[in-house]
């Protein structure tokens, strides 16, 4: 069975119209006219054990929403979800002993005391073993490399040592289910990699399913095979990052550096021109860009093998250096987020 299902989740908000103008405004304060905002529409997925989902969307789009609705800190309008087989808002306590949660813009820990102390706290909170605790502890400790800071109040805490922190609060009492909202915001390269390093490998030691919220897509590229993509409330994609890319970036380009005075822009060309394709092949490879003797090739790999281009060039250009670019997924989200699927 599915660690995490949704099914037909819906979130609608009633707010007060805002009538324009300064009289409007002060009617609205005594109006009784209302409006529904549908924050989620109808989100359907299942997360099985040991999956890292990304959970997309720009502002506004309900990724907050559905995992507080997942969590137990909203009502879901209509619809319903089971986390660990449990039901969020009727079993809150048996939710929150099977998972973890990080905001990356909110602390869990307790800020003018020693981050150890706010440890203890939780082993109560959570009535865990002392053998289990000190092992988790322990584990944690070497992984997130806290044991210089383990001593000092979290307010005097760099953001990054806080999100560690925040991090082992999170798994210390060996949950299921990770949610991760914005986990890497604010940190250095740094300390990003070191949040990136720790998720990847509490899922392969643990099984540790994940749900990731984030506008920074190097998160997803580094921790995520499967994407869900929300926006204005409902889910518009949930598939492969590789199939994501396939579908919206068909295009990988080929950086070609020739050597000086060997041949010129006409003999590429020529070389590019000759290549043999299919007839029932996509786009032809052509140059989209050059700079001197860098020239930028566009081809589509479906129709266009890479090691043939390659070998076809190598023989009729002489080459001084070469390298593929992949698509660049900060782009093909920004597009989908703004034309839509």
């Amino acid at each position: 069975m599915p660690l995490l299902e949704v099914a037909n989740l819906s979130k609608d908000f009633r707010v007060r119209k805002r009538q324009p103008g300064v009289w409007g405004s002060l009617r609205s304060l005594v109006a009784s006219d209302w409006e529904i905002r549908h924050a989620v529409r109808d989100v359907s997925f299942e997360a099985e054990r040991g999956e890292i989902v990304g959970y997309l969307g720009p502002n506004g789009a309900g990724k907050s929403t559905t995992i507080k609705m997942l969590v137990g800190i909203l009502q879901p309008t209509t619809g319903h979800a089971s986390v660990c087989g449990f039901d969020p808002q009727r079993e809150r306590a048996a939710v929150a002993q099977r998972i973890g949660i990080v905001f990356g813009q909110r602390t869990n820990l307790w800020w003018d005391l020693p981050l150890i102390e706010s440890f203890r706290l939780l082993r109560h909170i959570y009535r865990i073993p002392e053998n289990h605790y000190y092992a988790s502890l322990d584990r944690l400790t070497e992984v997130l490399e806290m044991g210089s800071f383990l001593d000092m109040p979290v307010r005097l805490l760099s953001l990054g040592q806080k999100m560690r922190g925040d991090l082992a609060a999170a798994l210390l009492h060996e949950p299921q289910i990770l949610f991760l909202d914005e986990p890497t915001v604010g940190l250095d390269i740094v300390g990003k990699e070191q949040v990136r390093e720790f998720i990847l490998a509490m899922n392969r030691e643990r099984g540790l399913t994940v749900l990731l919220t984030t506008h920074d897509l190097h998160d997803v590229e580094r921790l995520c095979q499967r994407v869900i993509i929300i926006d204005r409330g409902s889910a518009i994609y949930d598939g492969s990052l590789a199939r994501l890319l396939e579908s919206y970036a068909p295009y990988r380009t080929l950086v070609l550096d020739l050597l000086d005075g060997a041949v010129g822009r006409s003999d590429l060309v020529a070389a590019l021109r000759d290549f043999p394709r299919p007839q029932e092949a996509g786009a032809a490879p052509a140059i989209v860009q050059e700079e001197g003797n860098r020239f930028f090739i566009r081809f589509e790999p479906r129709s266009v093998a890479a090691p043939r281009l390659l070998s076809h060039l190598s023989e009729r250009v002489a080459l001084r250096d070469l390298a593929i670019e992949e698509p660049d997924i900060e782009e093909v989200v920004a597009r989908i987020y703004r034309e839509g699927m």
